[in-house]
Protein backbone atom coordinates (compact mmCIF):
# COMPACT_ATOMS: atom_id res chain seq x y z
CA UNK A 1 0.00 0.00 0.00
CA UNK A 2 2.51 2.20 0.76
CA UNK A 3 4.18 2.36 -2.81
CA UNK A 4 0.83 2.64 -4.34
CA UNK A 5 0.55 5.85 -1.87
CA UNK A 6 4.03 7.16 -2.88
CA UNK A 7 3.78 6.18 -6.57
CA UNK A 8 0.23 7.83 -7.34
CA UNK A 9 1.09 11.13 -4.96
CA UNK A 10 4.65 11.56 -6.50
CA UNK A 11 2.73 10.89 -10.16
CA UNK A 12 -0.22 13.86 -9.20
CA UNK A 13 2.56 16.21 -7.58
CA UNK A 14 4.75 16.17 -10.67
CA UNK A 15 1.73 16.81 -13.25
CA UNK A 16 0.15 19.80 -10.60
CA UNK A 17 3.60 21.01 -10.64
CA UNK A 18 4.57 21.21 -13.91
CA UNK A 19 1.14 22.78 -14.17
CA UNK A 20 1.74 25.15 -12.02
CA UNK A 21 5.22 26.21 -13.43
CA UNK A 22 4.06 26.51 -16.57
CA UNK A 23 1.15 28.83 -15.63
CA UNK A 24 3.58 31.13 -13.89
CA UNK A 25 5.93 31.38 -16.84
CA UNK A 26 3.00 32.39 -19.47
CA UNK A 27 1.93 34.90 -16.26
CA UNK A 28 5.52 36.49 -15.81
CA UNK A 29 6.09 36.42 -20.25
CA UNK A 30 2.82 38.23 -20.29
CA UNK A 31 2.49 40.51 -16.86
CA UNK A 32 -1.16 42.10 -17.96
CA UNK A 33 -2.13 38.82 -18.25
CA UNK A 34 -4.88 37.60 -14.96
CA UNK A 35 -3.17 33.93 -13.71
CA UNK A 36 -5.77 31.93 -14.92
CA UNK A 37 -7.65 30.01 -11.90
CA UNK A 38 -8.95 27.52 -14.75
CA UNK A 39 -5.90 26.50 -15.69
CA UNK A 40 -4.89 25.86 -11.97
CA UNK A 41 -7.66 24.18 -11.28
CA UNK A 42 -7.87 22.01 -14.22
CA UNK A 43 -4.33 20.97 -13.39
CA UNK A 44 -5.09 20.11 -9.80
CA UNK A 45 -7.89 17.49 -11.14
CA UNK A 46 -6.04 16.13 -14.09
CA UNK A 47 -3.19 15.42 -10.86
CA UNK A 48 -6.15 14.28 -8.34
CA UNK A 49 -7.21 11.72 -11.14
CA UNK A 50 -4.84 9.83 -9.58
CA UNK A 51 -6.36 9.64 -6.05
CA UNK A 52 -9.16 7.91 -7.76
CA UNK A 53 -6.73 5.66 -9.37
CA UNK A 54 -4.73 4.87 -6.54
CA UNK A 55 -7.61 3.68 -4.15
CA UNK A 56 -8.99 2.06 -7.43
CA UNK A 57 -5.73 -0.27 -7.70
CA UNK A 58 -5.43 -0.55 -3.91
CA UNK A 59 -8.74 -1.73 -3.98
CA UNK A 60 -8.86 -4.24 -7.35
CA UNK A 61 -5.35 -5.60 -7.23
CA UNK A 62 -4.02 -5.65 -3.69
CA UNK A 63 -7.28 -6.31 -1.79
CA UNK A 64 -9.27 -8.51 -3.91
CA UNK A 65 -11.88 -5.98 -4.78
CA UNK A 66 -12.73 -5.31 -1.30
CA UNK A 67 -12.60 -1.96 0.69
CA UNK A 68 -14.28 0.14 3.26
CA UNK A 69 -14.84 3.98 3.25
CA UNK A 70 -12.20 4.65 6.15
CA UNK A 71 -9.01 2.91 4.10
CA UNK A 72 -10.48 3.95 1.00
CA UNK A 73 -10.18 8.21 2.32
CA UNK A 74 -7.09 6.87 4.36
CA UNK A 75 -5.01 6.04 0.50
CA UNK A 76 -6.98 9.40 -1.10
CA UNK A 77 -5.76 11.79 1.76
CA UNK A 78 -2.58 10.16 1.95
CA UNK A 79 -2.23 10.97 -1.70
CA UNK A 80 -3.53 14.42 -1.38
CA UNK A 81 -0.78 15.37 0.83
CA UNK A 82 1.79 13.98 -1.00
CA UNK A 83 0.64 16.17 -4.06
CA UNK A 84 -0.22 19.05 -2.23
CA UNK A 85 3.08 19.25 -0.60
CA UNK A 86 4.59 19.11 -3.95
CA UNK A 87 2.28 22.07 -5.09
CA UNK A 88 3.88 23.80 -2.07
CA UNK A 89 7.48 23.08 -2.64
CA UNK A 90 7.43 23.82 -5.94
CA UNK A 91 5.87 27.34 -5.25
CA UNK A 92 8.26 27.91 -2.33
CA UNK A 93 10.88 27.44 -5.15
CA UNK A 94 9.76 29.35 -7.86
CA UNK A 95 8.61 32.10 -5.27
CA UNK A 96 11.49 32.64 -3.26
CA UNK A 97 14.16 31.63 -6.57
CA UNK A 98 12.43 33.65 -9.70
CA UNK A 99 9.38 35.34 -8.69
CA UNK A 100 10.13 37.18 -5.50
CA UNK A 101 7.93 40.35 -6.11
CA UNK A 102 4.86 37.88 -6.81
CA UNK A 103 2.55 39.08 -4.35
CA UNK A 104 3.42 43.16 -5.18
CA UNK A 105 2.28 42.37 -8.97
CA UNK A 106 -1.05 40.32 -7.65
CA UNK A 107 -2.27 42.66 -5.62
CA UNK A 108 -1.70 45.76 -7.86
CA UNK A 109 -3.19 43.82 -10.22
CA UNK A 110 -5.80 42.92 -8.11
CA UNK A 111 -6.81 46.22 -7.07
CA UNK A 112 -6.78 47.89 -10.39
CA UNK A 113 -9.38 44.88 -11.13
CA UNK A 114 -11.16 46.01 -7.99
CA UNK A 115 -11.00 49.96 -8.69
CA UNK A 116 -12.52 48.98 -12.56
CA UNK A 117 -15.62 47.60 -11.32
CA UNK A 118 -18.21 50.61 -11.77
CA UNK A 119 -20.73 49.04 -9.36
CA UNK A 120 -18.33 49.23 -6.08
CA UNK A 121 -18.63 51.29 -3.41
CA UNK A 122 -15.90 53.19 -1.63
CA UNK A 123 -15.98 51.28 1.67
CA UNK A 124 -16.03 48.32 -0.33
CA UNK A 125 -13.47 49.72 -2.37
CA UNK A 126 -11.24 50.51 0.82
CA UNK A 127 -11.82 47.33 2.58
CA UNK A 128 -10.46 45.28 -0.73
CA UNK A 129 -7.54 47.07 -0.57
CA UNK A 130 -7.21 47.00 3.19
CA UNK A 131 -7.47 43.06 2.48
CA UNK A 132 -4.92 43.17 -0.16
CA UNK A 133 -2.55 44.79 1.78
CA UNK A 134 -2.96 42.71 4.60
CA UNK A 135 -2.58 39.32 2.66
CA UNK A 136 0.74 41.07 1.17
CA UNK A 137 2.01 41.97 4.34
CA UNK A 138 1.21 38.36 5.59
CA UNK A 139 3.13 36.69 2.71
CA UNK A 140 5.95 37.98 3.90
CA UNK A 141 6.11 35.06 6.42
CA UNK A 142 7.29 32.05 4.87
CA UNK A 143 5.21 30.19 6.69
CA UNK A 144 1.82 32.17 5.35
CA UNK A 145 3.14 31.71 2.37
CA UNK A 146 3.58 27.92 2.87
CA UNK A 147 -0.67 27.76 4.76
CA UNK A 148 -2.08 30.01 1.67
CA UNK A 149 -0.22 27.51 -0.70
CA UNK A 150 -1.82 24.24 1.10
CA UNK A 151 -4.64 25.96 1.43
CA UNK A 152 -4.88 26.48 -2.47
CA UNK A 153 -4.99 22.75 -3.41
CA UNK A 154 -5.41 20.76 -0.03
CA UNK A 155 -9.35 21.13 0.08
CA UNK A 156 -9.84 20.16 -3.41
CA UNK A 157 -8.02 16.82 -2.77
CA UNK A 158 -10.16 15.88 0.55
CA UNK A 159 -13.05 16.68 -1.45
CA UNK A 160 -11.28 14.35 -4.52
CA UNK A 161 -10.42 11.80 -1.82
CA UNK A 162 -13.68 11.86 -0.06
CA UNK A 163 -15.52 11.37 -3.77
CA UNK A 164 -13.55 8.60 -4.39
CA UNK A 165 -13.71 6.66 -1.41
CA UNK A 166 -17.66 6.93 -2.14
CA UNK A 167 -17.74 5.77 -5.34
CA UNK A 168 -15.22 3.08 -4.76
CA UNK A 169 -16.07 1.18 -1.55
CA UNK A 170 -17.19 -2.39 -1.97
CA UNK A 171 -18.09 -4.97 0.40
CA UNK A 172 -17.31 -8.13 0.61
CA UNK A 173 -20.08 -10.06 -1.50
Amino acid sequence: MKKLILTNGVIAGIIVSIMMVISTVVYKCDPNMEPSMVIGYAGMLIAFSFVFIGIRNYRNKQNAGILNFGQAFKIGILISLIASTFYVVSWLIEYYCFFPDFMEKYSAMAIKKIESDPHITSAELAAQVEQMNSMKEMYKNPIWVILFTYAEILPLGIVISLISALILKKKAA
